[in-house]
């Protein structure tokens, strides 16, 4: 009779415990616009398994790639509204709530990929990606390389004059209107999803997006010259919602941060390194591949584009220009 009371107190007691363990696991959502074969959804669903392994169980994460939670404008919504606890977004929509941090969309900033990455480790980084966090209370956790920006077109392009009058898909973001503006191309906002089919039926002649966009989105397969203007080079945060961030413990925001910004590490890289095979992979497939006088473009830039008008501080410019 005893050990029948023991074995059924013993049982009632894992139960509790499971009970227990699973009303303490917080389940949170994660949402990005990307699709599921690129690393920044590869990447997503490795940390939410890495949080979990840290955290033993207490978060479940689930991964919500290619908009399914809707837009970009709509998840970084969602961050305030408590639709999503965490994001993968660029710092243009960051710049909706805090206009300085958009700077770095600016064309022709950041001279390459490792020059990005060493911003952000810089002071100017940590007051502007602060200046966002005041402002919203969500934390940029980490950030990623996303590409180098390039263009595609139904048309060859050599000059900057050759965009005149040019029909191209820009997103709705000001920084990323410059150089097309610049070069007299007519700017078409249109949201990140449909951008293929308005290629495909000649709603625009043109885009702009990095080569691993181009190849995962299969622009290519829609546009047969890509013009290397490299007019932006890009990146995404890692954004935890306030709501999240503020009820973390300390022990648990290291451990999202050391995952995000390790996750961050290796998109970088695998980013980096499908970049440096894509062009002679498009020249392969038949297309157009341009080289271009990226200093003609970046004239033109500077001469016709002023700070003021997008609300930026040239000072933040010229400090980012001068991260070594």
């Amino acid at each position: 009779m005893k050990i029948r009371l023991s074995t059924l107190m013993g049982a009632t007691a894992a139960i509790l415990l499971s009970a227990l363990a699973a009303q303490a696991q917080t389940t949170l959502k994660w949402a990005h616009v990307y699709e599921t074969s690129e690393p920044f959804h590869t990447d997503s669903v490795w940390a939410a398994e890495e949080i979990a392994k840290r955290t033993e169980g207490r978060y479940k994460i689930d991964v919500f790639p290619a908009s399914q939670l809707g837009k970009e404008a709509d998840i970084n919504q969602g961050l305030k509204i408590g639709t999503v606890d965490i994001i993968i977004s660029g710092s243009s929509f960051a710049a909706r709530d805090f206009k300085p941090i958009g700077v770095t969309y600016f064309p022709y900033i950041f001279r390459d990929p490792s020059h990005l990455i060493a911003y952000t480790k810089s002071d100017i980084f940590k007051r502007l990606a602060k200046g966002y966090e005041d402002k919203t209370g969500n934390h940029i956790a980490a950030v990623s390389y996303y590409g180098t920006r390039h263009t595609t077109s139904n048309k060859p392009i050599a000059t900057c004059a050759d965009m005149a009058g040019l029909k191209m898909r820009v997103p709705d973001v000001p920084a990323y209107l410059a150089m097309p503006r610049a070069c007299g191309a007519n700017t078409t906002p249109i949201a990140f999803a449909e951008v293929y089919l308005a290629l495909q039926n000649g709603t625009v002649d043109a885009q702009e997006n990095p080569l691993t966009t181009i190849e995962a989105k299969k622009f290519f397969e829609v546009q047969k010259n890509i013009v290397l203007t490299g007019h932006i080079v890009d990146h995404l945060n890692t954004v935890v919602s306030k709501n999240l961030w503020s009820k973390l413990s300390d022990e648990d925001k290291k451990i999202f941060t050391d995952v995000m910004q390790e996750a961050a590490v290796r998109t970088t890289k695998t980013i980096d390194e499908r970049e440096k095979g894509l062009v002679e992979d498009f020249k392969k497939r038949g297309l157009t591949v341009a080289e271009v006088d990226k200093a003609d473009f970046e004239k033109n830039v500077i001469a016709k584009v002023k700070f003021e008008d997008f609300g930026y501080d040239k000072a933040d410019w010229e400090a980012i220009r001068a991260v070594k």
